[in-house]
């Protein structure tokens, strides 16, 4: 198996490079990759102790960093290593600021690329965020002694752990990983299962992640005067269908305000299709247009969205009405506010946790889930959302410190 692992690997790296012929996103992970040699070398030295985190993308980027941050609290004269696969991670946290040393791109999991990279330093601590695993990337750590560690891991069922072939990558992660810590007690069942019992349940770090996000400063300018007192729906990362809703409530209540940061940019023009009288977020920002009556802004540009929940009254958070994955609900919880969002979600246990405690509510279609928005959006019904809106605080605020619990068992 190992034999045909190391092939996948091959064809992948030559995939990638293919298809970032025609991919700009897939080109900028492959040029990024042929930097990330030099960056470590620039960087660290062959005797620098480093603590690596990585993610896959920017969503667990955002899970592992309340760990992060503990552990450069616990060893400050340690160096940080943030590693992805994605570019959309990469490109998202690599622009801001941020507690690590180097943020890079993950090598591809070859033996001789793994084997030049880990060489460049000395990492006494590794962990990956919820279930991005490498094979040879963790064997070649362990060889080292590296702690192995994965934080806010989630099994499912339709793993290839749990199929007739899938006995050589549970070795590996038997081999090389020293612990996990799991977001639920379904998940520690499924590992325990196929012989996976170094483990515990200490829950999803979002939880930490997004409880900080009340205490920071989430100003954004303009919002309240695009409000003017009245509700505010954030349509958060949205794709198509919850675009299809804005549009649905639009055409019934021209009175609720309608806020639509797309999940990619290149949606803005489509946006503006369907909302010619829409209001750019850059237009004010850059005093080309000072005019807050109209009932949509589209957020062109990045970096808001979660501070622009702060000011939601209603959250419709995109990703669920198709298998591409429900994106964060709980940076919109947090603050206290109902979230709608569709049905795909069986790779986020939190969305079924919100909807039990009457915090979200989730639909099969786009009709149903714009006339519930409409529904709350009705001052008639504001006792309905007063209850939603408490309920999913509540939710958040519940939950246990996953970050305490994880470090006290790493430094114990």
């Amino acid at each position: 198996m190992a034999f045909l692992y190391n092939i996948f690997i091959n064809l992948l790296i030559f995939g990638m490079k293919v298809f970032s012929l025609f991919n700009s996103k897939t080109k900028k992970g492959v040029e990024g990759r042929r930097q990330s040699l030099h960056k470590v070398k620039s960087v660290f030295s062959k005797t620098d102790k480093v603590i690596w985190m990585h993610a896959a993308s920017l969503g667990e980027y955002e899970q592992g960093l309340p760990v992060l941050e503990q552990f450069k609290e616990s060893f400050p004269t340690h160096k940080i290593l943030v590693t992805f696969f994605s570019p959309s991670g990469y490109e998202n946290v690599v622009k801001k600021s941020h507690i690590a040393d180097l943020i890079c791109y993950l090598p591809f999991d070859k033996k001789s690329l793994v084997k030049d990279f880990i060489s460049q330093f000395n990492t006494e601590l590794y962990f990956t965020v919820k279930y991005d695993y490498w094979y040879n990337l963790l064997s070649a750590l362990k060889s080292q002694n590296t702690k192995v560690y994965v934080i806010s891991a989630l099994f499912y069922e339709r793993q290839s752990f749990f199929t007739s072939y899938g006995k050589w990558f549970v070795k590996q992660l038997r081999n090389n990983v020293d612990w996990f810590f799991h977001q639920t007690r379904f998940s520690l069942a499924l590992a325990k299962s196929v012989g996976l019992v170094k483990a515990s349940v200490t829950g999803d770090t979002r939880f930490d992640r997004v409880k900080q996000l009340r205490e920071r400063n989430n100003h954004v300018d303009h919002i309240l005067d695009f409000k003017g007192g009245e509700r505010a729906v954030v349509f958060g990362s949205s794709w198509q269908a919850e675009e299809k809703m804005a549009e649905m409530i639009s055409r019934k209540n021209k009175a609720v305000k309608m806020i639509i940061a797309p999940h990619d940019l290149k949606r803005v023009e489509h946006l503006q299709n369907i909302f010619p009288d829409a209001l750019l977020y850059s237009e004010i920002q850059n005093s080309q247009r000072s005019d807050f009556n109209t009932q949509v802004l589209i957020i062109d540009s990045i970096g808001l969205l979660s501070k622009l929940y702060s000011y939601a009254d209603i959250a419709v958070v995109g990703g669920g009405f198709h298998d591409a994955g429900l994106h964060n609900i709980l940076e919109a919880a947090t603050f206290g506010v109902p979230v709608v969002f569709g049905n795909h979600y069986s790779k986020n246990p939190e969305a079924d946790g919100l909807i039990e405690a009457d915090g979200g509510r989730s639909f099969t279609d786009e009709s149903a889930a714009a006339e519930f928005v409409l529904f709350l959006s009705n001052q008639d019904h504001k006792e309905e959302w007063e209850t939603m809106s408490a309920n999913a605080k509540k939710f958040v605020d519940e939950k246990p410190d996953s970050t305490a619990m994880i470090l006290e068992k790493i430094l114990s």
